[in-house]
């Protein structure tokens, strides 16, 4: 046997050695190779990214164009909640100008009656001063107690010139509290109307809230798609709805905790009023 005489199941047996270079290149140059379904899937993932791209070019735009576009019924929440706002708002700026202008006037007033002589002194300026609560509270008390000054005591003679007396001063004390309440009533005029808003709007913004979605699942089972463009323009109309009712609710419920607050520092001011108002006629008149 020659060097050259191999067996023939050792040459079929045997592998073809190459070089670890040129086994890496003919991997590499198999992996790159196009094949059906590698083109097919590009084509796809070129209509997403261009289906996707479009997508967001419709839904880019303005707040007003999406209102403007929304749903009759997203529409009217949109109002609804904005009359709120409006309102509020205008109740907001009418009792801080009126709560400013009484706390000057109630400055004003105090500083006279308490330098005052006489309870005519005071009176002379009461007119020009009416937007002071305390000013409504001195005219019920200062006219009960002329009332009864005026008329003689049953039991003395009519010459008597004697100095003159309170028949009640629990009748003085009325009238002073009857008249504490109404200029509760005034300095609480328009202020549940805060309290209202801010009970009532995050509730209509809920409304179109679920509104806006049911809108986007009706737009989903119509079209039978979950892109973008069916999704967003009900998504977006429901963020609108929740923005604003939070929007015309927040301001409400602040001040309204702030004008009840002055509210009830003006009733306890009344109330210091009355029982100074009450010591003086009691020290002068019984």
């Amino acid at each position: 046997m020659g060097l050259t005489d191999f067996p023939t199941v050792w040459y079929r047996c045997t592998r073809p050695r190459y070089p670890s270079s040129a086994h890496h290149n003919r991997t590499t140059s198999e992996g790159l190779l196009p094949t059906p379904g590698l083109f097919v899937l590009a084509q796809q993932l070129e209509g997403s990214a261009v289906s996707a791209q479009e997508s967001a070019q419709g839904t880019t735009g303005s707040v007003i164009d999406l209102i403007a576009d929304a749903s009759p019924v997203s529409q009217a929440v949109l109002i609804i909640l904005l009359i709120f706002s409006v309102v509020s708002w205008a109740v907001v700026i009418y009792k801080a100008i009126a709560f400013r202008k009484i706390e000057q006037q109630t400055s004003t007033f105090l500083d006279v009656f308490r330098r005052s002589t006489k309870f005519s002194e005071v009176q002379a300026v009461c007119k020009s001063l009416e937007g002071s609560p305390l000013v409504g509270m001195f005219q019920a008390g200062y006219a009960e107690l002329n009332l009864q000054l005026r008329q003689p005591a049953a039991n003395s003679p009519p010459t008597a010139s004697a100095r003159p007396t309170l028949k009640s001063l629990t009748a003085v004390d009325r009238a002073l509290l009857r008249a504490s309440s109404v200029e509760v009533n005034k300095l609480e005029k328009r202020v549940p109307f805060l309290a209202t808003t801010a009970a009532i709007t995050p509730f209509i913004g809920l409304f179109g809230t679920v509104w806006g979605i049911m809108v986007s699942f009706f737009n989903i089972g119509t079209q039978g798609s979950t892109d973008l463009a069916v999704v967003a323009p009900g998504i977006a109309e429901a963020l609108i709805a929740t923005a604003m009712g939070l929007f015309a609710a927040i301001p409400a419920v602040y001040f309204y905790n702030h004008f009840s607050t002055k509210v009830k520092i003006y009733a306890s001011e009344m109330d210091d009023f009355a029982l100074e108002f009450l010591n003086i006629a009691e020290r002068n008149f019984t």
